[in-house]
């Protein structure tokens, strides 16, 4: 579906709208908060841990394994898959990264045909449901998964970095307008894919002659300074008296992105829970010494140490 024009792009997006409804996504909200009670359980207290490690990454493959219907005994396995692929290839070792790829493929078709068997009630059975081919379900899989991974991952991690480093939001935070600020000033996407100009085209005094590539850079139009007022700040303020919170806004045109909603809607749900759980929770290293996700449309902290706060006294 990101390689694709209308009418093609128009009919695998209208398929995948009427399963991604707004209702149905916001229904994921008790699952999420689960997960994410789950994984906090897992931190130990007083200890320095990696929060992508422990918490950014595996949130959003679980939560991806709800949507996907990915049986709870196999998720492990999906996430050690998602994680190798995930990685710089230089850190793996030789063969993973095949390895990794041909059993994401081998398991996403045994998945499509159980669904086809056996229906669920998760939104990819939906999907198996439809018109779409055998090629066209396994595409919206790994479209799914990674999509649904990549950027969530960086926008929970973004987001803690940004609030330890400034911890005077953490005293009263109106999550959403966190949630906003921090997408609009560490854009876990950087940039559009890739897209061709079918005619010339003339944009702001420059020339752009068909059949030219061109990447639009979203990072840059956040920090566009005629938009937002001291745009290298980060100030979650800035969004107060917006007529509606932008971060329950569900999105328009055809190619606004279907997950926006799911991924907002993880944050808004596991940020909270994070620091609530972890009164104290300090970085454990100076943040211009993090290293970065490579890539040149994603990115966020590769790693995140944190001290978790003080140690709960254990009772006797």
């Amino acid at each position: 579906m990101l390689n694709t024009d209308a009418p093609e792009h128009t009919r695998l997006r209208r398929l995948v709208t009427a399963t991604f409804t707004p209702r149905r996504v916001d229904a994921l909200r008790p699952r999420i908060e689960a997960l994410t009670a789950g994984l906090l359980g897992r931190i130990t207290r007083g200890t320095e841990v990696d929060l992508v490690d422990a918490f950014a990454f595996p949130l959003p493959v679980l939560v991806i394994g709800e949507v996907l219907g990915v049986p709870p005994a196999d998720r492990s396995a999906l996430r050690e898959w998602t994680y190798r692929v995930g990685s710089p290839a230089d850190s793996l070792p030789p063969g993973a990264l095949d390895e990794a790829w041909s059993s994401l493929y081998t398991y996403f078709s045994s998945l499509i045909e159980d669904k086809r068997r056996t229906p669920g009630s998760d939104l990819f059975s939906s999907l198996v449901h439809t018109e779409l081919s055998h090629h066209e379900l396994l595409a919206m899989a790994f479209l799914l998964l990674f999509a649904g991974y990549e950027t969530t991952m960086n926008l929970l991690a973004s987001a803690v970095l940004l609030l330890l480093s400034h911890p005077a939001e953490l005293e009263q935070p109106y999550w959403p307008h966190v949630v906003e600020e921090a997408l609009r000033h560490a854009s876990p996407l950087e940039a559009t894919t890739w897209r061709c100009t079918v005619e010339d085209v003339r944009l702001d005094g420059t020339h752009i002659p068909a059949g030219a590539s061109v990447l639009g850079v979203l990072a840059a139009a956040s920090r566009d300074p005629s938009r937002y007022p001291e745009p290298d700040a980060f100030r979650p303020q800035r969004w107060a008296g917006s007529a509606s919170p932008p971060s329950l806004a569900f999105g328009h045109g055809p190619h606004y992105c279907i997950g926006a909603r799911l991924a907002r809607l993880e944050a808004l749900t596991a940020l909270p829970m994070l620091f609530e759980a972890l009164p104290g929770l300090r970085l454990a290293s100076d943040p211009a010494r993090l290293s970065y996700r490579p890539g040149l449309l994603v990115r966020g902290p590769r790693t995140l140490p944190v001290h978790t706060g003080p140690a709960v006294p254990t009772t006797t």
